[in-house]
């Protein structure tokens, strides 16, 4: 991790949210107790940020200089709200064509799955606040810098945002070799979100109930499955096949 990608010190994180940087995360040691620790947690609070009470050790891994037990991870983007850019896609008159992540852990994946998508035209990327590869300076490096030209709304509720879009008139797709059809005898034309699963689990049970059709990517030789980030290069350019 570079440095520019976190700063520690109960001082230090309380000015950073005050002057307005964006926070990704926050680690907290468990146990914690010092004069500014309150103010610490209140501002947390009021900036809707939560706090994660981890071991020391997890903290002392990016940095052994005095960390007072609280470190920030900061974001080089601002995150946009699902609810503002939506219907911002519908008024361009733009056919909505989303991905939904659902926890990428790998940052390169997410890098490689980013640059794809802003290739591609995707409208937005929708991610969870928890269980996500932290996008970072190595996330950027690694999407060419696609993620400062593509918007990407974190939720704390996967499931939320995905109802949202459906009520909003938004068909959700996931590729998942529990599909009972392949992804490119499917319908793309239409507004669309494409859900993405992890590298190891896939697509959660939760997710998946919500989705509206399921489609898998044929596999012929030997290895089970393809990479999460061609995956979903090829679900987003066979939508762009189909609507051209």
């Amino acid at each position: 991790m570079n440095k520019e990608d976190f700063l520690f010190g109960t001082r230090a994180v309380i000015e950073a949210i005050k002057t307005g940087k964006t926070i990704d995360k926050v680690l907290i040691k468990k146990g914690l107790k010092n004069e500014l620790f309150s103010e610490l947690l209140q501002l947390l609070k009021e900036n809707g940020i939560a706090p994660q009470f981890v071991p020391v050790e997890k903290i002392n891994r990016f940095t052994r200089k005095n960390h007072q037990g609280v470190i920030a991870l900061l974001s080089p983007i601002e995150f946009d709200n699902i609810d503002n850019v939506l219907p911002g896609i519908f008024e361009t008159g733009a056919t909505p064509l989303i991905l939904v992540l659902d926890q990428i852990t790998d940052v390169r994946n997410f890098g490689a799955i980013a640059r794809s998508a802003e290739c591609a035209g995707v409208n937005t990327i929708i991610i969870p606040e928890k269980g996500m590869a932290r996008i970072g300076a190595d996330a950027v490096k690694t999407s060419a810098g696609a993620i400062h030209h593509l918007p990407i709304c974190k939720v704390v509720n996967l499931e939320k945002a995905i109802r949202f879009l459906k009520d909003s008139g938004i068909r959700i797709v996931a590729a998942t070799e529990k599909g009972d059809k392949t992804y490119t005898s499917a319908d793309f034309t239409g507004p669309l979100a494409i859900v993405m699963g992890s590298e190891d689990t896939g697509i959660s049970p939760n997710i998946l109930k919500l989705t509206d059709e399921q489609l898998r990517i044929p596999i012929l030789g030997q290895i089970e499955s393809l990479n999460v980030s061609v995956s979903a290069a090829l679900m987003i350019y066979e939508a762009v096949r189909q609507r051209q």
